[in-house]
């Protein structure tokens, strides 16, 4: 077990080196120069003091080899400082965690709502005797998954703001404000939750376990819920770690359709204006929060199936 322990979060330093660093050199190949978009305002570049540009690209670090660059950030990163944003000026941490909080309460909620009714539909499907139902509940998460994000927040806009006027139609309006991003955000990642639990559970349902359960007289509830369910939890516990990244990712749309301030905008701000400090340290927020679960999950695992943690000797984590 301390093996285990000791490896996962090796691997997660490993993955924010690794999201850094790829996001800083392609950020650097973008055509483009964040420099003269700041300095020159909406006006034309050949209209900027050449002698302000150089003077901004040497307090940025821009003059230096790309290299040297990619050297001082990232020993900068490390000690927590990201610099400050071209666009704005204000330091990178600073601008993050302002926008951090909004941003957190919408995946927090998404997650929470596509764990519950995934999850949910997920049980219900494979636990009802009505054939047609089972087919029905079941063919509703690869419809989840296949449907625009956008659209499903356009959709909700019209319905529940423009026409029954339930819940405002954009802004951080409190609670009710809070629901409909929160759906079209927990839309697909719910479907997902569904299509992996449900599978798992019939699977389950179908091992010697099961049925010896059975045989010993536990009735159809206690068998669905604590015998199946438990060991087909682990590939859907696996698919939640994954997809709190795409629900960070996700943000960016959600927040942009219903106008929210949040993470998800600064970041499609500060790609349009080639913001390389300010997307730098939004990507290393985003991996460090789906490392960070992914961490929580891998330790949960033993928890629920012992038999995923094996001596070290054997070099495995995982059977």
């Amino acid at each position: 077990m301390r093996h285990y322990v000791v490896k996962r979060p090796a691997q997660a330093v490993g993955v924010l080196w690794a999201a850094y660093t790829v996001s800083f050199f392609v950020l650097n190949l973008l055509p483009g120069d964040p420099v003269t978009a700041m300095a020159g305002a909406g006006l034309d570049s050949g209209q900027v003091d050449p002698a302000r540009l150089a003077a901004l690209r040497h307090e940025y670090g821009f003059d230096k080899p790309v290299l040297l660059q990619y050297a001082d950030y990232l020993g900068r990163a490390v000690r927590g400082d990201f610099g400050d944003a071209v666009s704005t000026g204000r330091p990178v941490t600073s601008t993050v965690a302002d926008a951090l909080p909004q941003t957190l309460q919408l995946t927090g909620a998404a997650l929470l709502l596509a764990v519950v009714f995934g999850g949910g539909l997920a049980v219900v499907a494979t636990y009802t005797g009505q054939r047609w139902l089972r087919q029905l509940l079941l063919s509703l998460p690869p419809l989840g998954v296949s449907v625009p994000t956008f659209w499903v927040g356009l959709m909700l806009v019209e319905a529940f703001s423009f026409r029954l006027r339930w819940f405002p139609a954009f802004g951080n309006d409190g609670l009710r404000g809070l629901v409909l991003p929160a759906v079209t955000l927990a839309v697909p990642t719910g479907a997902l939750v569904a299509q992996v639990l449900a599978k798992s559970l019939l699977t389950a349902l179908d091992q010697a376990y099961v049925e010896t359960a059975r045989a010993k007289g536990a009735g159809r509830w206690r068998v669905h819920l604590r015998h199946a369910l438990r060991n087909a939890s682990l590939p859907a516990l696996t698919v939640v770690g994954l997809l709190v990244g795409q629900l960070v990712a996700g943000s960016v749309v959600v927040e942009t359709v219903f106008s929210r301030d949040g993470l998800g905008r600064v970041t499609a701000a500060a790609v349009t204006a080639q913001d390389i400090p300010l997307v730098q340290g939004v990507v290393v927020f985003g991996a460090l929060i789906f490392v960070a679960t992914n961490l929580l999950v891998d330790l949960v695992y033993p928890l629920l199936d012992p038999r995923i943690v094996v001596a070290p000797d054997r070099k495995a984590g995982f059977v």
